[in-house]
This record gives C-alpha cells, structure tokens and sequence, in this order.
C-alpha cells in the first residue's frame, strides 16, 4: 500500500491546525493521527505552542500572492524544516519517503510534513492553490484541491454565503434599476 504522507494530508493538516489551533496536546496529537502522522512521543504543551509558531510562519505562504515571493517563503521553510529524502519501512508501512529524519522533536517532524506537503500541492496543483478565504469576514485559509482549480472560499457556507450577497446585491440593482 502507498501512503504519501507529503501530499495532500498534510497540507490539509496545516490548514485544520491553522484555523483550529488545537486547545491541548492531547488535541494535537489527535488530530496528527487523524491526519495520518504518526509521532513517536506524545506531544507536550511546548510542542503545541511551538507547532502554533511554526504555523504563524506557514500561513504567509498563503498571504504571499506572487508567486516568486510565495516560493521564497516555501523554500526559507524547506530549508529550515526538510532533509535529504531517504526511503524508509518503519513499522512495516511500506516504503516510502521521508523528507526528515526519524528522530527529530515532535515540532519539527510536524513543521517537516506541513512543509513539504504543501510544497508538493502548490508544484502539483498550481502557485495558487493556497490562500484565504474570499468570504467577507472570513480569514480563514484554505488549500484547493478541487479539480478545476477555482476554489476562493474555505467551506462551502462562506461560499453559499457570498452567493446570497452577490443574489441579493444584484436582485436590489435589478429593482432600483
């Protein structure tokens, strides 16, 4: 079985972490597995204030429009965060990638899937397919994985909820008109 734990999970992982800072460890570390990341040590409450720093830097990928600046920030965070890649089997999982090494703090293997999850997305999907929400009053990020590419909102409530707008903006223009 083939488990890419850089795709699209963890880009995902990123984006649930940024909008939901988990309340405790215990919720980091749920969340984690529910994403599919498997972490050696439990994560402590440094590791979740530290993974809440890590992603106040993460989130400027999505802030960062042009896409020259936008790799920059990818790249300062690849840097800081990836290692070489090397094929592992631990735990009898298949052999796959790791672009980080085995033993390294629960932040770090966190920051490492995030990283490089989201550098695949946007070299995979498109530069764009990162970014906040369209939606008046929603600053909350999103990651597209849609087919056509198109995504601007974070759910589809902020999304019917710009289409009732712009309804009833145009219905009142109609009337007035």
């Amino acid at each position: 079985m083939h488990y890419n734990h850089y795709g699209r999970a963890s880009v995902l992982l990123g984006v649930n972490l940024i909008n939901q800072p988990p309340i405790s460890a215990k919720d980091l570390g749920r969340r984690c597995a529910e994403a599919g990341v498997f972490l050696q040590r439990v994560p402590t409450a440094a590791d979740r204030a530290a993974v809440g720093d890590f992603l106040q830097r993460w989130v400027l990928i999505a802030d960062t429009a042009e896409h020259h600046r936008r790799a920059g920030v990818v790249n300062a965070l690849l840097a800081e965060y990836a290692a070489a890649p090397q094929l592992t089997n631990h735990g009898g999982s298949g052999w796959h990638l790791h672009f980080r090494d085995d033993e390294l703090p629960t932040v770090r293997k966190i920051a490492a899937l995030i990283t490089v999850g989201t550098a695949l997305h946007l070299t995979g999907l498109g530069m764009d397919r990162l970014g906040r929400c369209a939606a008046e009053g929603c600053s909350r990020i999103y990651a597209d994985t849609s087919r056509n590419g198109r995504q601007r909102f974070c759910s589809p409530a902020c999304a019917n909820r710009a289409a009732v707008r712009r309804h009833r903006f145009n219905k009142s223009r109609a009337t007035k008109g």
